[in-house]
């Protein structure tokens, strides 16, 4: 029997110096630690030795099981549950290979993972919809045989920049004993983005357009992790990428497009760079386990839009929220990206990416600080890497940043390079994907979900490939990094896949902005049939002010009523 069924359950630490020996559901239906740090597994599993040979030709779903199996013991979830689990959460998905690979350029080896063809049309779905029905597996076992007010009730919160807000309300729309409520920034998503959630009128559904910034709507969902009132009285939980489970479901698509494209190279060990848009850190991070666990990587690209903070800290060591720290912090020539807005968060064509502090940086900070550490015994290095977490945080949210020394810096660049685009940038890399006309759109040769779903998108017309801004941005930070990489490393070329994001129907403004003056583009042709009208459709949205305590008013009186309404 493999040892990948018989592990025994992962338990799991903060960021921040706690151990709270918790289990995986402990760390599903709870969020965030107790101190304020993001969980962490204590230990990151390695890929079993014969995991190229024997996972090659595994279906999407296949593959996640492997993985999560890896992370889950039976003991937590049996695997017939485990199984159904993920067959639940991706039968919703529109590609039969769920995140497949097209070739973008075959002269540059330059290929694009699309992510968005779940439910919402983003990346978020993949995690999302799997997030959703953990909440429900867990809810319904411990539920069983309980009635009126002695059911467990699990209280969402999150905050959305975008995607996650409609992806997490389609994955919890409707599912018994769950309240969702989802914060966005008024006026600072997309109209489609916010069609897609204010339209879902479930009664367990809760929109609230906050008058801030993401960053208001991220700080508004700690401070009531952090808020002893609510917690006595309500289960809180997460769906922003602070949720550790959202991190392990999208480890999934690094080891799946890896193996597409071997399929498709016919190489069984092809040398790769991820190109990851990155907003919250979230996505890249779970390639970042992936190479933890031992997924040949040659590099991950950190692909930043305006709002540079990640790109400076990879340039200075400097992690702050107003550049000051030398010339690569004032952000260089135009060409490379325009400064960060001296009041903080910069509005861009690609809004989900707008957001100042990225949360799950914290994460691959305690791993930095745990890898650079001179401290042998294994307990004590996890604590003082939690205590260099939480003394860099803490600096972070009085003085507005924090440095940190060479060898740490040297030890993020080994795995990590780091592009910042602008959006005139942006709109370039639109336009001049679009004006190539060609690109190569395989099947993965092999890896079948049983499914008969076709290959389409969407984003194509005549010919053309039509992206959004945020995978344009990944497509431009692919562009310099293969400018920058010598063409071959080991006798072999360097492939980039790089991320796509999102459906470009989601951010027409951009895209129109980039291609209004192409001859023969119609926006219509790639609009996909769920949008259509979706804007004049009856919605249901709370105006909220940037404030924990007005927002937990809101949660308590609505959860009350749900479930008044129930019994």
């Amino acid at each position: 029997m493999s040892s990948i069924k018989t592990r025994p359950s992962q338990r799991y630490l903060s960021t921040r110096g706690g151990s709270y020996d918790l289990s995986f559901e402990d760390v599903v239906l709870k969020g965030l630690a107790n101190d304020g740090g993001l969980f962490i597994p204590e230990e990151v599993p390695s890929l079993p030795p014969d995991w190229q040979s024997k996972w090659k030709d595994h279906s999407f779903q296949q593959l996640a099981y492997e993985i999560f199996s890896l992370y889950i013991s039976k003991e937590e979830i049996p695997e017939q549950d485990l199984k159904e689990i993920i067959r639940k959460s991706y039968d919703p998905f529109r590609a039969k290979d769920i995140t497949p690979i097209i070739t973008l350029d075959e002269s540059k080896n330059l290929h694009l993972l699309e992510l968005f063809h779940g439910p919402t049309f983003a990346f978020k779905d993949v995690a999302l919809q799997f997030l959703g029905n953990l909440f429900e597996y867990f809810l319904v076992r411990r539920n069983h045989g309980k009635e009126g007010k002695h059911r467990e009730h699990l209280t969402v919160v999150g905050a959305t920049s975008g995607d996650t807000g409609s992806a997490a309300i389609y994955g919890l729309r409707g599912k018994k004993d769950v309240s969702v409520f989802i914060m966005y920034p008024n006026g600072k998503v997309s109209p489609i983005q916010e069609a897609q959630m204010t339209t879902v009128l479930d009664a367990n559904v809760h929109c609230l357009a906050v008058e801030g910034t993401f960053d208001d709507c991220q700080d508004i969902v700690k401070a009531l992790f952090a808020d002893p009132e609510i917690n006595r009285t309500h289960r809180l939980a997460a769906v922003n990428s602070i949720n550790w489970a959202r991190i392990l479901a999208q480890i999934t698509y690094y080891l799946h497009s890896y193996f597409t494209l071997c399929r498709q190279l016919n190489n069984s060990n092809p040398t790769v760079r991820f190109v990851v848009p990155t907003g919250n850190f979230g996505d890249i991070l779970a390639g970042y386990f992936a190479t933890r666990m031992g997924l040949p990587v040659d590099k991950l690209v950190i692909a930043t839009n305006e709002n540079d903070i990640l790109h400076r800290f990879w340039k200075t060591g400097h992690y702050e929220k107003k550049p000051v720290q030398g010339v690569e912090a004032e952000g260089g020539i135009p060409e490379d990206g325009a400064k960060a807005h001296p009041s903080g968060v910069r509005e861009t064509l690609a809004p989900a990416m707008d957001i100042l502090v990225s949360s799950n940086f914290e994460r691959l900070l305690w791993y930095l600080a745990f890898r650079t550490s001179s401290v042998d015994e294994t307990n004590h290095r996890r604590m003082e890497a939690g205590g260099k977490v939480k003394g860099w945080l803490d600096q972070l949210k009085s003085e507005g940043g924090f440095g940190v020394s060479m060898e740490i810096l040297e030890a993020a660049k080994q795995t990590f390079a780091s592009e910042r685009v602008s959006d005139k940038q942006t709109i370039q890399t639109i336009k001049d994907v679009y004006g190539q006309g060609t690109f190569a759109r395989k099947q993965s040769n092999g890896a079948t979900n049983g499914s008969s779903k076709p290959a389409t998108t969407g984003t194509e017309h005549n010919g053309h490939y039509i992206l959004d801004p945020h995978s344009a941005i990944g497509i431009a930070a692919s562009l310099r990094s293969i400018d920058t990489t010598s063409a071959s490393q080991q006798g072999q070329p360097v492939h980039h896949i790089s991320l796509a994001t999102a459906h470009p129907a989601k951010f027409s403004h951009a895209v129109e902005l980039a291609l209004k003056d192409e001859e023969g583009f119609s926006f219509e042709t790639v609009l996909p049939e769920q949008f259509v009208g979706l804007e004049k459709m009856e919605k249901r949205v709370t105006g909220c002010k940037a404030s924990w305590e007005a927002v937990r008013e809101i949660v308590v009186r609505e959860v009350e009523e749900e479930r008044r309404e129930d019994r």
